[in-house]
């Protein structure tokens, strides 16, 4: 697991330099501020009241977003193309699905087509929703390191196959 600690604001980092970073997406303002009153403490929290502003927080790197949380029910876009458009865009993002409703064919939806990593109901319990976003933290945590290892994995074999080249060849 990443090495977790506090900063002096409380909030939640795997180092010193990086803190979790969530994106939260709902059209209801009341939802917004109730979860960045809650989890401000303990991550670096975004919210968008659509998809659109969503995207545009997103697009700014300097962000480094690692988890999306979106409402079920949203104008302009569904969860579903806005999930799907995660999965295109920044795969490595973990994407919860969070809503009051019980659509199933909505939420199979956004399983099958936004990858979605967990699914949350609403209202969520502030201590498991806590949990769950450091459970995916986690889960993007080892992915980014796991294509580290495998990219220096296949560097360092190509040099060794260099190496072995020139050895033979000076045979």
């Amino acid at each position: 697991m990443a090495k977790m600690g506090r900063s002096s604001k409380d909030a939640i980092q795997v180092d010193e330099k990086t803190k979790i970073n969530v994106l939260y997406v709902d059209d209801e303002i009341d939802n917004l501020n109730a979860f960045k009153a809650v989890f401000r403490r303990y991550f670096e929290v975004f919210i968008a009241e659509s998809a659109m502003e969503g995207k545009k927080i997103l697009e700014n790197k300097e962000n480094n977003i690692q988890i999306v949380l979106t409402d079920q029910r949203m104008p302009e876009i569904t969860c579903v193309d806005f999930l799907a458009s995660l999965v295109k865009d920044s795969p490595e993002i973990m994407r919860v699905l969070v809503t009051g409703y019980a659509d199933i064919a909505t939420v199979i939806d956004a399983i099958n087509k936004g990858e979605v990593y967990r699914y949350v109901s609403k209202p969520w319990d502030n201590i498991e929703l806590k949990n769950l976003i450091l459970q995916a933290f986690e889960v993007y945590y080892l992915r980014k390191k796991n294509k580290k290892l495998t990219d220096d994995l296949l560097r360092v074999n190509a040099q060794i196959e260099f190496m072995l080249r020139q050895k033979l060849s000076s045979e």
